[in-house]
C-alpha cells in the first residue's frame, strides 16, 4: 500500500506549483479514495496531512479547499518583517499589522526619555531589574490600571518585556506540558504559538455576542479537565466583542465553581476604559485572575513593558516563570514607562488613539457600510463576514494581488481544520449571520488614513466584483 505521505507530497507539489489553485475544492475523500484506488482511511490521512502542512482547510458541510497560502503563524500580526531601509517586500498596504501611532508621538516620547540619557541617570537605568520591577514602576502601573473601578495591589504587580511574554509567564506558571487551556474559539494567534512552545493544548470554547460562554466552559471542563482559561473580555481580537458586567460575574462564578485560574488579556482595553467600559474580570475573581496588560498599543511596540497582576501568594511562582523564560522587563524600559506614565504622556497618547480609532471606524463605515462588517466603535480592527461566494482564502489572495494584506479568519481559529462562527458584537453594524471561514480581519491602526481609504476602496471593489 502506498504511503499516505507520498500521496500528500504529490498533492502539495500541485498546490505549490499552482496546478491546484487557491480556493479550489478537493474531491470528497471517498471520491479521492476511489480515483486513487486507496482505502478511505488512507485518503483521510492524506487530507489530514495537507491540513497539518497548512495547504488546505476543511470546512464542515462544505468540503476541503486549497488555501491562499500557508497558515499564518500569527507572527505577521505582531511584527513587520522583510522591510529594510523603507523598502517593502510584502504588500504595499498592510492591514495585518495593527500598532496605532498618534501624531506627535515620537516628540512626546523623546521628552520623557531625555532625562534618562544623562550619564548619572543612565548608569542606574541600565542595571538589571527583577520580575517585580521597582517600587516606582509598581506604583505607576497600579495607578495606570486603577482607572477602571478596580485598582491592583502594588505588591502583586510583575513585569515582562511585553504583554506576550506576560501571557507566556502566566501560562508557564499555571500549566504543565500536556495540560489543557480553554480559550475562545477565535483567539489571538500568538497565543497558539505560545501554547505550542510550552507544550500546552488549547481547547476552543463556545462564544456568542458577548464573548466566552460560561456554559461552554463547563461543558469543555467536564469533557476533559482544563488547567486554566485564557480570555479577552474587552475588545476581543478579532471580533471586538466586549463582555457585559453580568457575563463577567457569571464567568467569575463559574471559574470559582470549577476552581480554575484565568489569564485575562486586556491589551486593547485602554480604548474602552473610561468610555463606559466594564471593570476587569479581575475585580470579580481576584483570587484566580492573572491580568495581562502593557504599553505596546498605548505607547509603541519597540520600547514597551508588559504588566502582570497575579493573585495573592503567587508572586514568587510567576516571577520565577518569568525569570526562567527570560521574559522579565529591562530596567531602561521600566524607567521610561515610569516617566511616561508620570508626566502624562501615556494619558495623552491614549486620548489621541481613542479618537483616532473612532475616526477610522467611521471611515470603514463609509467604504464598507453595505457589507457585514462588525466592530466596536472604539476598536482598531473590524471583522468582515464576506459576501458569498467569497471565501477568506480566495479573498485574501485577491486583495494581496492588488497590494493589500488582510488576515483570513482561520488565522484566529483554535482548530485549524474548522473555523467556528463568531457572534455579533453589541455595537455591531447590521450584518447577516455568517461563518468565520468566510471572514477576514482588517487591522486599521498601522497605515495612514489615505492608505487606509485606498485599501478599503480596493477591497470594496473586489467584494463587489466577486471571485
Amino acid at each position: 500500500m502506498e504511503d499516505y505521505r507520498r500521496i500528500a507530497d504529490r498533492l502539495a507539489e500541485e498546490i505549490l506549483t499552482g496546478r491546484l489553485k487557491p480556493g479550489e475544492r478537493l474531491p470528497p475523500q471517498r471520491v479521492f479514495a476511489r480515483r486513487r484506488r486507496i482505502a478511505g482511511s488512507t485518503a483521510g490521512r492524506v487530507y489530514a496531512e495537507l491540513v497539518r502542512r497548512g495547504l488546505v482547510v476543511g470546512e464542515v458541510g462544505r468540503g476541503t479547499f486549497v488555501r491562499a497560502g500557508p497558515v499564518p503563524s500569527g507572527r505577521a500580526l505582531a511584527e513587520e518583517e522583510g522591510r529594510e531601509q523603507g523598502k517593502a517586500t510584502g504588500p504595499r498596504i498592510n492591514l495585518e499589522l495593527n500598532y496605532p501611532f498618534a501624531d506627535g508621538q515620537s516628540e512626546l516620547l523623546a521628552v520623557g526619555l531625555a532625562p534618562l540619557l544623562r550619564a548619572d541617570v543612565l548608569a542606574e537605568a541600565t542595571r538589571t531589574a527583577p520580575a517585580t520591577g521597582t517600587a516606582a514602576a509598581r506604583e505607576a502601573v497600579a495607578g495606570l490600571l486603577g482607572g477602571t473601578g478596580w485598582r491592583p495591589a502594588q505588591e502583586r504587580v510583575l513585569f515582562a518585556g511585553n504583554a506576550r511574554q506576560a501571557i507566556a509567564g502566566a501560562l508557564a506558571s499555571l500549566v504543565r506540558p500536556g495540560g489543557r487551556v480553554g480559550v475562545e474559539a477565535l483567539t489571538y494567534p500568538l497565543v497558539k504559538e505560545i501554547a505550542a512552545r510550552l507544550g500546552i493544548t488549547l481547547v476552543p470554547l463556545a462564544m456568542d455576542d458577548e464573548g466566552l460562554r460560561a456554559d461552554g466552559l463547563v461543558a469543555a471542563h467536564r469533557a476533559a479537565p482544563l488547567s486554566a482559561v485564557y480570555v479577552q473580555p474587552t475588545l476581543h481580537n478579532p471580533t471586538s466583542v466586549t463582555m457585559g458586567d453580568g457575563r463577567r460575574r457569571e464567568l467569575a462564578g463559574t471559574l470559582r465553581e470549577l476552581d480554575l485560574p484565568v489569564v485575562e488579556d486586556r491589551i486593547w482595553s485602554f480604548l474602552r476604559d473610561g468610555q463606559a467600559g466594564p471593570t476587569p474580570l479581575a475585580s470579580y475573581a481576584p483570587e484566580r485572575t492573572y491580568l495581562v496588560d502593557g504599553l505596546s498599543k498605548r505607547v509603541a511596540p519597540g520600547l514597551t513593558v508588559g504588566f502582570l497582576v497575579v493573585p495573592r501568594g503567587r508572586v514568587d511562582a510567576v516571577g520565577e516563570a518569568l525569570r526562567s523564560g527570560g521574559w522579565t522587563a529591562g530596567r531602561f524600559a521600566l524607567e521610561a514607562a515610569v516617566r511616561w506614565i508620570g508626566d502624562g504622556t501615556v494619558e495623552r497618547l491614549v486620548a489621541a488613539k481613542r479618537a483616532d480609532a473612532r475616526a477610522r471606524q467611521r471611515i470603514v463605515e463609509q467604504w464598507l457600510g453595505e457589507f457585514a462588517v462588525r466592530a466596536d466603535p472604539y476598536a482598531y480592527y473590524t471583522w468582515w463576514e464576506l459576501p458569498p461566494p467569497w471565501r477568506a482564502d480566495t479573498f485574501t489572495a485577491a486583495a494581496a494581488a492588488r497590494g493589500v494584506a488582510l488576515t483570513p479568519g482561520h488565522a484566529f481559529a483554535v482548530e485549524p481544520q474548522r473555523t467556528p462562527q463568531a457572534g455579533r458584537t453589541p455595537a455591531a453594524r447590521p450584518a447577516t449571520p455568517g461563518s468565520a471561514a468566510d471572514a477576514v480581519r482588517l487591522g486599521l491602526a498601522s497605515v495612514s488614513v489615505p492608505l487606509l481609504e485606498e485599501a478599503l476602496r480596493i477591497v470594496r471593489d473586489i467584494a463587489r466584483l466577486g471571485p
